[in-house]
């Protein structure tokens, strides 16, 4: 009995003082000596902070602008996925072109792009888009996840096509004639690079003649892309579309470091 007593003093001291060494290490201190701790720590401030690698269909969503974000009497539709301009529907007519079937294709692909909500391309990731509506006019934007060179090789595609398709004229399935222009636009210095067009299509309606005026803006924020389509038969909404880039992008960066947008 007497010689197993300094063996218990001996463990009741060690286990003090490996509770002493832990309690120093959970202090919040900078201690360089406390590496075990530390060790033990980051792992778990590692996935509270981090931001997430991809855009996920949850920070897709929150990336959207609302209401507030967007000027004038905008109001949210709740059918904005299945919006499609007539006007845009037709086939290029490749006689108008010097170098025929190539830029043809090109200004089909606007059309179709801007019929079919994807002037980017097919998402690589998650996407989310979002509509309003005032009077005749429509405002619709998209957030989605793509690989960056796409990315890239999407929006130096949307650079050539006010040379490429300046003016042009398509033809729909009933034989009517659409005439097409394409003009670049600015778009604010948001995010790494972006690209603006102004898509003007004159045709009939109803058998009336009228215009459809859409301002087009997309931009990428790391491999992540932006587009708003913007206007209607009322004319062009440049205004709003920059009001939309100049909210959408810090929302976007925001969702990407990890953080909840501000409503």
């Amino acid at each position: 009995m007497t010689r197993s007593r300094p063996v218990h003093l001996l463990a009741s001291a060690l286990a003090a003082g490996a509770l002493l060494t832990c309690a120093g290490c959970s202090d919040g201190s900078d201690n360089t000596g406390s590496g075990t701790g530390e060790a033990v720590a980051s792992p778990v401030a590692a996935r509270t902070t981090a931001a997430p690698d991809r855009l996920t269909a949850e920070g897709a969503e929150a990336a959207l602008i609302t209401e507030s974000d967007i000027e004038d009497d905008w109001t949210q539709s709740d059918d904005a996925a299945d919006w499609h301009e007539s006007l845009l529907v037709g086939k290029v007519d490749v006689a108008d072109f010097l170098s025929a079937k190539s830029d043809a294709s090109d200004c089909q692909q606007l059309l179709d792009g801007l019929y079919d909500d994807d002037l980017l391309g097919k998402p690589a990731g998650a996407s989310a888009l979002r509509g309003f509506q005032e009077g005749d006019s429509r405002l619709l934007y998209q957030v989605a996840a793509y690989e960056q060179s796409d990315l890239d090789s999407s929006l130096a595609w949307l650079k050539t096509l006010p040379v490429e398709c300046d003016r042009f004229t398509a033809t729909d399935g009933e034989g009517e004639k659409r005439t097409v222009e394409v003009i670049e636009t600015s778009v604010p210095d948001e995010g790494d690079a972006r690209q603006g067009l102004r898509v003007t299509v004159q045709g009939d309606v109803d058998g009336s003649p009228a215009t459809l005026t859409l301002d087009v803006a997309a931009v990428r924020v790391g491999s992540d892309g932006i587009t708003v389509t913007s206007g209607g038969l009322d004319g062009d909404e440049d205004d709003s579309v920059e009001d939309a880039v100049e909210a959408g992008v810090p929302r976007l960066k925001d969702v990407q470091a990890g953080k909840t947008p501000q409503s």
